[in-house]
């Protein structure tokens, strides 16, 4: 992961340049679909602040987190409000959040600490919360372009998740790249709820 963050530390205003400005309201529609107004999310691993502006600009109430220095201090600025400096491996709370946002950031996990980190949001939504991951389209794990990924398609990350009985997959999709010229890039998006496990 020390290799990913120096990347975007080192890339932050360019990584910025390629995803602030972007439309991605579909998506970000389809995720505040499951949730009341007014519910609380983390926006984990926020990059450019994007979608925290987007759902703040919804009167929803965002914390909004990520491992870049360089990028919590862009993207406070961007939001309005102020973007903690925070591993994903450091996310401690309980029964906090009735949304994650999850958009292409615990993808550069490895698989072992992904799943760490899935057990971590689990515990930090309220029950019946909701959570949205989104991964490259593949099965590629390692590094490309000087930062770590795990890629999952369909039926991979199904199987996957069956190892947290807690979370039922409401809805999942694929999608183009919406950035410029990266058409061809697909994505594997995926929104889950947290059940209470009796």
């Amino acid at each position: 992961m020390t290799r990913t963050l120096t990347y975007y530390n080192q890339n932050a205003q360019a990584f910025i340049s390629h995803t602030q400005t972007i439309n991605f309201q579909d998506t970000q529609e389809r995720f505040l679909s499951h949730l009341h107004p007014g519910s609380i999310i983390l926006d984990f691993g926020c990059g450019s602040g994007r979608d925290t502006r987007y759902f703040l600009s919804r009167d929803f109430q965002v914390d909004a987190i990520d491992g870049s220095e360089e990028l919590c201090r862009l993207a406070s600025q961007y939001t309005g409000i102020p973007v903690r400096q925070m591993l994903f491996q450091d996310l401690d709370c309980r029964d906090t959040y009735d949304g994650i946002w999850a958009c292409a950031s615990i993808l550069h996990l490895r698989m072992e600490e992904l799943t760490d980190v899935f057990r971590r949001m689990i515990l930090a939504l309220h029950e019946e919360g909701i959570l949205y991951v989104s991964f490259k389209l593949g099965n590629f794990r390692g590094e490309r372009n000087g930062r770590y990924f795990t890629d999952f398609d369909e039926s991979g990350f199904r199987k996957y998740a069956e190892q947290f009985p807690e979370l039922t997959i409401r809805d999942l999709w694929i999608t183009a790249d919406v950035r410029p010229n990266r058409e061809e890039e697909q994505w594997l998006n995926i929104i889950l709820q947290k059940s209470a496990i009796h």
